[in-house]
């Protein structure tokens, strides 16, 4: 009788399974070690997403809320819909204040830019000191309140010594702060003395960035200095002077505190920006539903500017390889 044998059943050799083993030992331990990176990123994060929850997100939610309501802290806010809004497109003093407000940015952001820029550049191409830097930054270490307090008594038109110095030159005293025409390109200028410094150093870690060998290459072709500031630093620049104007409308836009230390909004409203306005209308008339609804509109129109600078300055590409 023939018995008919049969094949011993396959098996996966032994190295294989060792290995097959071993890997997903290694995914397990590598997904329990991203998990309790995940627990430690979440340990530090949470305080500020607290901060951001508690002292940002609420307070706009809130606004946006009150912006559709009538509201004097004394009695409970009381619903009237698109009201303050409507009142808000025909208030001429609305309209009055963004345009200075808007005065006020073109000025600020035009010198401080251009301001910034050359130190950064001379920072860059003549020394690179950091006590240099030191001095450049030490007005942004001043609060606003007192930077505007000291050039409210410099520029005082009878006691000041900027007029002072006017005077001793044969000229007429200039009421910097007291004229219609003086007042807000003075308040410029100061934010722009404070902030400068500020704005430049960071434009200076940008041109850090930007590798020495270009600008060798470009010296060994016979480059000016001029022609390498335009043909050189200001493409590679771009990205890091996008986001650097950005933040420095949107700062400006809020400008407030100096203005309340030095002219509080006049003289007749000549200095009477969209920020002294709101905080007028929820502070001294106690309209914070108009307050709300006119803080809800200069958000949008933020929102709407730096989405247009960041399209428009293409802040998300760079042109370093």
């Amino acid at each position: 009788m023939t018995i008919a044998s049969s094949s011993p059943p396959s098996r996966l050799p032994l190295g294989g399974a060792a290995g097959a083993g071993t890997e997903q030992r290694t995914r397990r331990a590598a997904t329990r070690e991203n998990r309790g990176d995940g627990r430690l990123a979440a340990v530090f994060i949470a305080p500020a997403l607290l901060g951001f929850a508690a002292f940002l997100l609420w307070p706009t939610l809130r606004g946006v809320y009150l912006s559709f309501t009538r509201f004097n802290l004394l009695t409970p806010p009381e619903w009237v819909g698109l009201d303050n809004y409507v009142r808000m497109v025909h208030d001429p003093i609305f309209w009055d204040s963004l345009l200075v407000t808007v005065e006020y940015v073109v000025i600020n952001i035009g010198v401080q830019t251009v301001s910034a820029l050359a130190i950064a550049v001379l920072l860059q191409r003549l020394t690179q000191s950091a006590v240099l830097r030191g001095i450049v930054l030490t007005p942004y270490l001043m609060s606003n309140v007192v930077a505007g307090i000291v050039w409210l008594w410099m520029l005082d038109t009878q006691l000041g010594i900027g007029n002072e110095i006017i005077a001793g030159l044969g000229f007429d005293r200039i009421p910097f702060l007291a004229d219609e025409t003086w007042a807000i390109p003075t308040i410029a200028l100061i934010n722009v003395w404070r902030h400068v410094g500020y704005t430049a150093l960071l434009l200076f870690a940008g041109l850090m960035a930007i590798p020495n060998d270009v600008y060798e290459a470009a010296k060994v072709d016979g480059a000016s200095e001029w022609r390498m500031f335009w043909r050189i630093t200001m493409p590679l620049l771009r990205p890091v002077l996008a986001v650097v104007l950005i933040m420095t409308v949107i700062g400006s836009f809020q400008v407030f505190d100096t203005v309340a230390v030095t002219t509080a909004g006049g003289p007749a409203n000549a200095t009477n920006v969209l920020q002294y306005y709101i905080y007028g209308a929820a502070f001294g008339r106690f309209q914070f539903g108009y307050a709300s609804a006119m803080s809800v509109a200069l958000l949008v129109v933020l929102s709407a500017i730096t989405v247009l600078q960041y399209r428009i300055t293409r802040a998300g590409q760079s042109d370093l390889g």
